[in-house]
């Protein structure tokens, strides 16, 4: 099907909840797209921080179709193997002691809402149930996380809201200081604020909290879903802040495009989840965790974690670069391979220039670009998205100067 046919049949039976871009993708290679026509893209989207061993890869595909031959669905009133291994492999590599599956971000943040206030009425009664989560932060769009989200423009219509949860500054431990009291069940926030324009957490912030919390028995949430599974350069992002959560979600580079997302807990918290308190037909199920095990392995016995270590640290150094040489560029931030560039114009204009000259970039929020390419980018791959950046810059500048005249 023609792209323009595709798109009119996009507009005609799909429900529009999206603005998307006008190209088809087919077909992908690495960190390369190629759409209808064949032309071919840098891909810095990775299916918004999800395909980290990047389009194609052999261990992901081979996992895939062998599973899919094997067994794909039964449901966890059985135990399934890969099920059970994807558990031991996460437990054995982070903080947690326990996980639960289920099929992406949103619904492991509803898992972690759940098991927080199972935690506290379990403890101290359904007088305490408040979550406290970030402005500007962003946690999914089912109606708890919704709600959980920082950000009026996500809840705008959906209205009336969930009750019990507060909004607090992000990098602000006087303004929780201040909130948390009686009723606080748990403090959610990500390491790094994805959609909210890429913002990342003070390590003595989350020092801060973490005491807090401990003190007050008051259960520490990491909405890992963008930043976990090597996007930062470790595994999981708080590797490298210095902070355990108590309990932590994972999705999105998860299964490597694979639909699946985790809540990860330590067994204390863990421990209140009993049978009937929490479900999900199609969480964990055995085709989801094939592939979540190929990318576990892939990261933690190949050679792309150190790949995405160093190519996070050239990224940023070429972004910063670009910010010094052109006056649109307000500031970089991030950390590895999850990286904002703050506008001082529309991102969603360099959005498209940047589409036109074959590299694929997304807008977090209204003037900031995100780059969230697969972990197996190349340094080749950087430059060139770092070539296509001046041109633009350089060439606003130029048609500003002459407005000027």
């Amino acid at each position: 099907m023609p792209t323009e046919e595709l798109k009119e049949a996009a507009a005609k039976y799909l429900m529009q909840t999206y603005t998307r871009q006008p190209i088809s993708i087919v077909r992908g290679r690495g960190a390369r797209v190629y759409d209808l026509e064949g032309r071919e893209y840098i891909d810095f989207v990775g299916g918004i921080a999800v395909n980290v061993l990047g389009h194609g890869h052999p261990d992901l595909v081979h996992a895939i179709q062998r599973q899919a031959a094997q067994l794909i669905h039964v449901s966890n009133l059985y135990y399934t193997e890969p099920q059970v291994q994807l558990a031991k492999i996460l437990v054995e590599h982070s903080f947690a002691d326990r996980v639960f599956f289920c099929n992406s971000g949103a619904e492991a943040n509803e898992a972690a809402i759940k098991l927080a206030r199972r935690y506290a009425h379990a403890k101290y009664g359904p007088d305490r149930f408040e979550i406290i989560t970030m402005k500007n932060s962003f946690h999914g769009r089912t109606l708890a996380t919704i709600t959980a989200t920082g950000q009026d423009k996500v809840q705008k219509g959906f209205e009336p809201l969930m009750p019990g949860f507060a909004y607090a500054p992000f990098n602000d431990f006087a303004a929780i200081e201040a909130m948390a009291g009686e009723r606080t069940a748990g403090i959610m926030l990500e390491p790094i604020q994805g959609e909210g324009g890429v913002h990342v957490a003070d390590r003595e912030y989350l020092q801060q909290l973490h005491e807090f919390c401990a003190k007050r028995d008051i259960l520490l949430i990491f909405d890992e879903v963008q930043t976990g599974m090597g996007r930062t350069g470790t595994l999981f992002a708080y590797q490298q802040l210095g902070v355990e959560p108590d309990i932590m979600t994972l999705a999105k580079g998860l299964g490597g495009g694979m639909p699946i997302g985790a809540c990860l807990a330590k067994e204390p918290v863990a421990a209140v989840f009993q049978p009937g308190d929490h479900a999900s037909t199609f969480g964990g199920n055995p085709l989801a965790c094939a592939a979540a095990l190929a990318v576990c392995r892939a990261l933690l016995e190949g050679s792309v974690l150190d790949n995405a270590k160093r190519m996070g640290e050239y990224l940023l150094q070429g972004l910063a670069k670009c910010k010094d040489r052109h006056r649109n560029v307000r500031e970089v931030r991030g950390l590895g391979l999850l990286q904002g560039m703050e506008l001082d114009i529309d991102a969603k204009t360099v959005v498209a220039d940047c589409l036109a000259r074959g590299v694929l970039v997304n807008a977090a929020s209204e003037r900031v670009l995100r780059f969230v390419p697969p972990l197996v980018i190349t340094q080749r791959e950087i430059d060139k998205l770092l070539e296509t950046l001046t041109v633009i810059f350089t060439r606003r500048a130029t048609e500003e100067k002459a407005a000027h005249h």
